[in-house]
């Protein structure tokens, strides 16, 4: 008896072939989608979460050193309120003159400029026009703060004394922060008289002091411009550390 013969069924030509190709084609109408997807994602934690900060100048030296990247947590005050000694980025104080009569028409991006000055800040990228300030709190709202051969002397109440005509502690106290050639504020000889820093405000200083544009000269930082505190520096990888 012979036996039966199996029957063998050829498979599709080019059938695995047709099916990347599908495949390839389904990824490719999916792409706008998922660039989209991506991009929202990132808008998300950039307005609400974290943002990257590129550190465009030498004020905060050497505890930042330029064109070091942070990231900024700006969840810190929605949940607590800013503390002596936080490192906070903020909205320039400055009034900016493309919102002044008469402003240049180099204000007037185009929106493919904003769409990359957008990208370039989600990445902490420079984008050539940074309307942000990075410096350290050393005052709080209703302090008063006086300043005496570099040092900073704060007492509690608004009109109070911190120090005397001598440059000694009257009725304030000296404020130290950890401080070493690599990290912290550096001590120089300016002389500030007794400010009283305003409610709701904060008074800030460059960890430079002698290279520093904070509120020695602008005063006092209001609650709502703060963008958020910076907690860990994320580039160049050879300088990675909490801050």
């Amino acid at each position: 008896m012979s036996q039966p013969q199996e029957v063998v069924v050829p498979a599709p030509v080019g059938g695995p072939r047709r099916e990347r190709r599908g495949g390839a084609l389904r990824l490719l109408k999916e792409l706008p989608v998922l660039i989209a997807l991506a991009l929202l994602i990132a808008l998300l934690i950039k307005a609400f979460l974290v943002q990257a900060f590129f550190i465009p100048s030498a004020s905060m030296e050497p505890t930042l050193h330029v064109g070091d990247r942070v990231l900024v947590n700006k969840l810190s005050y929605r949940l607590g309120e800013p503390e002596r000694g936080d490192i906070i980025v903020f909205r320039d104080p400055y009034p900016d003159p493309c919102d002044e009569d008469g402003a240049s028409a180099g204000c007037d991006d185009s929106l493919l400029q904003r769409s990359l000055n957008w990208i370039a800040e989600v990445f902490g990228l420079p984008t050539g026009e940074t309307r942000d300030f990075i410096k350290r709190i050393v005052a709080l709202p209703g302090e008063t703060i006086a300043i005496q051969d570099g040092e900073v002397y704060v007492c509690p109440d608004p009109g109070c004394r911190p120090i005397d005509s001598e440059g000694e502690p009257f009725e304030g106290r000296k404020i130290d922060f950890p401080q070493t050639d690599e990290e912290g504020p550096q001590i120089d000889e300016d002389d500030q008289l007794a400010f009283t820093v305003p409610d709701d405000e904060y008074y800030v200083l460059g960890d430079n002091r002698a290279n520093s544009r904070d509120s020695r000269v602008f005063r006092g930082i209001e609650r709502d411009e703060i963008v958020g505190k910076a907690f860990v520096v994320i580039w160049p990888f050879s300088r990675f550390n909490t801050i």
